[in-house]
């Protein structure tokens, strides 16, 4: 534990400040996170790699999520009437209605709504079926295809829900999956079937020379806002007599409470940056806000992702880390995992069948069992992913696991107990922030002060005061995983 007893000047010269100077308020918000780390490891690490003072109690932030990693859509309306049109050796487009599953934010959505990244010059490339003879034979019955067309036109965007495009015939190839390979053979009678919720992505695009500028489009950011909370934490009202008196195990009484409350305020910000509600309430008093606290935001913003210490395999874990990393949502590549000691454990295990036990290998490795006619079977684990259990910064203790998709550092959050005993919290620590606040000259971040009890009472009283919130940007980078 640290000692905390007296906090040093900056000015060398100066002598140090102790507690019992009376009236006097301590400073004490670059301190605090180092008090016991490995109790609360959120707001350590949140404290000394996180940290963004706010200048408003309620502070306003934007996202942005870069839609140039997306500008995919899809069909929304089937259309089979894309014919070659006998010596014409083309497939044009018109009025192809089209739609996508997030909005001008970038933000994924349940209800399609209209893709404004469409512009005339692109080059896009859209899933449908090649129909030889011009009968279409049902769904999926006919040759998977990709046509490529560029747009010849500015899209019809006057409905919210989709727009039309218009699209000169550029080449159709054959899907990788079918039967036979190469382009499409030309026939006076063939078509091309597009089908409701095919697949569809903006490839570039393509201009002749010395044609003129093209439109333009945007994304826009999306504004979110959180809270700072007032924390106290009172050092209950000592006597002068008890302030006086020697005690049997530690002989100041006073001190001994002082840091034991120090501590218990620590833990009050690490409690509600976990599991927090934001809110901002009026009452006959003033307003109360409350911070968002990462572990319900992701519940109910976030990702969540659901194991089983039973059955879930090392293909089932690898399958999520897919989702979890996906660039267009605007990962960084580094997760800090907070999880329980029951979902450590489990991740620690190292048996030939155990999660992380079939991960462990160098490499792809293959062996050979024998079968009841002789024959040999052939298997192969998992993929290698490097593991190491290192010291964190911050002393913690950290297990770093590689995976194909980004880096995760695994460290113990004592607080997943009871009724988060099987939980763990991915965290994109790029998109969390501390929040103190502080302006005008003056800083709301923890301090201490002293002698707060009224001028006529025999005896003293302390206070430990911290106004901050916690930001969480771009919620779909944070992962909850549930294990059961």
């Amino acid at each position: 534990m640290a000692n905390v007893y007296s906090i040093g000047q900056t000015d060398a010269t100066m002598q140090s400040s102790s507690i019992d100077n009376s009236r006097r308020m301590f400073n004490f918000g670059e301190k605090v996170s180092e008090l016991a780390p490995k109790q609360s490891p959120f707001f350590t690490y949140l404290s000394k790699v996180a940290k963004k003072p706010t200048d408003d109690p309620v502070f306003k932030f934007l996202e942005q999520r870069h839609q140039w990693q997306r500008r995919n859509f899809e069909v929304k309306t089937a259309m089979t009437t894309s014919a070659h049109g006998g010596s014409d050796a083309n497939f044009n487009l018109t009025n192809l209605q089209v739609d996508c599953l997030y909005d001008k934010y970038g933000r994924v959505v349940t209800t399609a709504t209209l893709p404004n990244f469409i512009l005339e010059g692109q080059v896009v490339v859209i899933e449908c079926e090649y129909d030889i003879n011009g009968s279409d034979a049902g769904v999926g019955a006919e040759t998977g295809a990709k046509a490529y067309y560029k747009i010849n036109a500015t899209p019809d965007v006057s409905n919210a829900a989709y727009a039309e495009i218009d699209g000169t015939f550029i080449k159709v190839v054959y899907k990788p999956t079918a039967s036979v390979q190469g382009e499409i053979t030309e026939h006076s009678s063939s078509k091309l079937i597009f089908r409701a919720d095919g697949k569809a992505q903006i490839v570039g695009s393509a201009f002749a020379e010395g044609t003129t500028d093209p439109e333009g489009w945007k994304d826009e950011f999306y504004d979110r806002e959180g809270y700072t909370q007032i924390f106290k934490t009172a050092i209950s009202l000592f006597s002068g007599t008890s302030l006086a008196t020697r005690y049997r195990g530690v002989s100041n009484e006073y001190k001994r409470v002082w840091q034991e409350k120090l501590m218990e305020h620590k833990m009050d910000l690490e409690h509600a940056m976990m599991f927090g509600i934001g809110s901002d309430d009026s009452t006959s008093t003033g307003p109360l806000r409350r911070t968002w606290g990462i572990v319900p935001y992701t519940e109910a913003y976030g990702k969540i992702k659901n194991f089983t210490y039973a059955s879930s395999s090392y293909d089932d874990f690898i399958d999520a880390m897919e989702d979890v990393f996906s660039p267009e949502s605007g990962n960084s590549g580094n997760k800090l995992v907070l999880a329980s000691r029951k979902v450590l454990s489990y991740f620690n295990k190292l048996g030939g069948s155990s999660f992380l036990g079939n991960t462990m290998a160098l490499g792809h490795t293959t062996s050979t069992t024998a079968t009841a006619n002789g024959t040999a079977m052939a298997g192969s684990n998992g993929y290698g992913m490097d593991i190491q259990n290192i010291k964190g910064s911050f002393g913690h203790n950290v297990t770093k696991v590689n995976t194909l998709y980004g880096d995760l550092h695994l460290v113990e959050q004592p607080l997943f107990r009871g009724m988060w005993d099987d939980y763990a919290i991915m965290i994109d620590l790029k998109n969390v922030a501390y929040r103190p606040l502080a302006a005008n000259g003056q800083s709301r971040d923890t301090s201490i002060t002293t002698n707060v009890q009224a001028n006529n009472v025999d005896g003293r009283k302390d206070q430990i005061l911290t106004e901050a919130g916690l930001e969480i940007s771009l919620p779909e980078t944070h992962t909850l995983l549930k294990f059961a």
